[in-house]
């Protein structure tokens, strides 16, 4: 494609050379255990989605019920979670950058776990609402910051995958969640509590012993792990300075003028409004989809309600890591968006525009597919295309944090069941507008930047700078190619 042969016409010199002195392994991480770790991070990630989510699989086992909530008060209990985790993510990336992933994330697992514990015992909104306060506070430091660690492993052309991998996690946990919610049902009465509770409460404690665990499971930045020998440690640098990251493996402290570079970025607000156009529908699609399977008129159960929401989830999970997969051979990370954005567009068109139960369900399955890959996509997109550690830190965190508050419009636009016609109304103009749009905008400006750098009209940027300035410069640096 264009956008390969752009990078070999810019970089491929410099790559030459290296290569050419130096004997480079074919895969230098294939000792460091990264599948298990890989693995480690996805299970933490199924345990938070499952986790803020899970409210929507309690709420059709009666919480709304015996807790006297109307429709209002109980869509207030979801955007709550929302304002905490969305104003706090932009600061959790310096925090796991000075603290270390291992240390970092242990502590906010045991923490928004007790917080999941203490839903299960509440009698009242304000209980409630307090606990989804403190949930979303405490798991705001956990999606940017393992896609900003991922980042920091793995070559651009690798990390779509992982990523894709890891979010894939959020799929699994809403196929999970749906079969544990139906399990836990069963124990309704045992203690003197609700099912509901019992959801609440072993999904709690699951997620602070898997959070205690974590200690050990977890490993920190290439410069900092321990598990690596000097050799190693040389070798993944290496590899990351090969693929245009000069930041790698280079100490850097953090300075306001990062926080403003992020800022004054076009991609960072881009990146924010392409993401939010995906990051609404899903948490909209997660939280009421048991509900609108409930509503489709088949007088299901509440357990028969709750399997059903399993299958879509577990196809979006195999279609996530499989755009994962191409966009990384061919580096089109915006096509991929637009062509699976089409899929979201057409499900929810399925659920507004008729009355079929059948046809219904089918639209949940094409707006599972066409949301879920798009997430784990456009993180991926957005960090190739930053450069410099703590700017890509604050620039992910911008752009998950806005995400994320567009969950308070997922909160409030599902009232007039069993048909949500404004609902989907809302999911399709945010699927089309900024989603599908956006990626077709971001797509053609990088497209033109990386025109304008072979042709050599950003050179002047680095006239009379020194080497070290020119690194600092991060992807701005003329030779930089941008992934589109």
């Amino acid at each position: 494609m264009n956008s390969l042969s752009d990078q070999e016409k810019i970089s491929s010199d410099a790559n030459r050379s290296h290569d050419e002195n130096e004997d480079m392994p074919g895969d230098p991480d294939a000792h460091l255990s990264e599948e298990e770790k890989a693995e480690v991070l996805c299970f933490l990630y199924l345990l938070a989605f499952l986790d803020r989510t899970n409210i929507g699989n309690a709420n059709i086992a009666g919480l709304s019920k015996d807790l006297n909530l109307t429709t209002a008060s109980y869509n207030a209990t979801l955007t709550i979670f929302f304002v905490s985790y969305a104003v706090f993510e932009p600061l959790t990336n310096i925090l796991l950058k000075r603290l270390r992933p291992s240390i970092f994330i242990p502590i906010i697992m045991i923490l928004w776990g007790a917080s999941m514990l203490g839903m299960g015992f509440v009698r009242k909104w304000s209980g409630l609402m307090a606990a989804r306060w403190f949930l979303g506070l405490t798991e705001a430091g956990l999606f940017p910051g393992v896609n900003y660690y991922l980042s920091c492993w793995y070559k651009r052309s690798e990390f779509g995958v992982r990523a894709a991998i890891f979010f894939s996690a959020a799929a699994i946990s809403g196929s999970f969640g749906g079969l544990l919610a139906a399990a836990i049902e069963n124990m309704d009465g045992v203690g003197g509590l609700r099912g509901w509770s019992w959801i609440f409460i072993l999904e709690g404690l699951l997620t602070m012993v898997v959070g205690v665990a974590s200690f050990w499971m977890v490993h920190d930045f290439p410069d900092e792990a321990r598990f690596l020998s000097d050799d190693d440690r040389a070798r993944v640098v290496r590899r990351l300075r090969l693929d245009q990251q000069s930041s790698a493996g280079r100490p850097e402290s953090f300075r306001t003028s990062y926080l403003w570079q992020a800022v004054g970025d076009w991609k960072t607000w881009l990146g924010m409004v392409v993401y939010m156009g995906c990051d609404m529908p899903l948490y909209a699609f997660s939280l009421f989809l048991p509900t609108i399977v409930s509503n489709l008129g088949w007088n299901t159960s509440v357990v028969r309600s709750q399997l059903m929401s399993v299958p879509p989830y577990a196809v979006a999970a195999l279609l996530t890591v499989g755009i994962g997969v191409v966009a990384d051979r061919t580096r089109a990370r915006g096509l991929c968006n637009i062509l699976v954005s089409l899929l979201a567009v057409a499900g929810f068109a399925m659920l507004l525009g008729t009355d079929d139960p059948a046809v219904q369900y089918a639209g949940t399955f094409l707006a599972a597919l066409g949301i879920y890959p798009c997430i784990s996509n456009t993180i991926s997109w957005v960090a190739n295309n930053v450069e410099g550690v703590y700017k890509r830190g604050v620039v992910l965190g911008l752009v998950i944090g806005w995400g994320n508050l567009n969950g308070i419009v997922s909160s409030n636009v599902y009232f007039d069941g069993p048909r949500f016609a404004q609902g989907h109304g809302v999911m399709i103009g945010y699927l089309a507008v900024c989603l599908f749009g956006g990626s077709v905008a971001m797509s053609l400006l990088l497209r033109r930047e990386n025109a304008r750098r072979r042709r050599g009209e950003r050179d002047h940027w680095v006239q009379g700078l020194t080497e070290r300035e020119i690194e600092e410069l991060g992807d701005r640096r003329p030779d930089f190619v941008y992934m589109v």
